[in-house]
């Protein structure tokens, strides 16, 4: 494709995502679908007794190895277990989820289902458990 018609196929795109994908329906659906996906990690977390937390800002959701949300660069830094991350990242991925390749962020689509925010929480719960056995 040459230069010139890169331009307005850009436009196209961009209009096409904004009327029909970056809507308040869709992003109603979005935060909803995190909201699932927060409890269902913070019940994990809960409920294993973990020292771990989960943040959400709408349809954004990620959890750290630590027992409060880092507030600084530093905090971060000083939280961050590469090792447990690789666990995370691998024993998902092998089982049907992918997660960010930093840290364990998830955003939700627009077509995002229960059913995928339940199979990550049920393989989340494993990992978990396998990591408590």
């Amino acid at each position: 494709m040459s230069a010139a018609w890169a331009g307005p196929w850009s436009v196209v795109a961009m209009r096409a995502t904004l009327a029909q994908v970056l809507t308040d329906a869709a992003f109603a659906a979005m935060i909803a679908q995190a909201d699932r996906y927060t409890a269902g990690v913070r019940d994990v977390i809960q409920t294993r007794a973990l020292p771990w937390n989960i943040v959400q800002l709408g349809a954004r959701a990620e959890y750290r190895f630590c027992p409060r949300p880092p507030r600084t660069g530093g905090e971060s830094e000083a939280a961050a277990d590469p090792q447990l991350d690789e666990y995370l990242h691998l024993y998902t991925v092998n089982r049907g989820v992918l997660l960010t390749p930093f840290h364990n962020m998830a955003l939700m689509s627009p077509t995002t289902t229960d059913a995928d925010v339940d199979a990550h929480t049920r393989i989340f719960a494993a990992a978990a458990d396998d990591l408590l056995a």
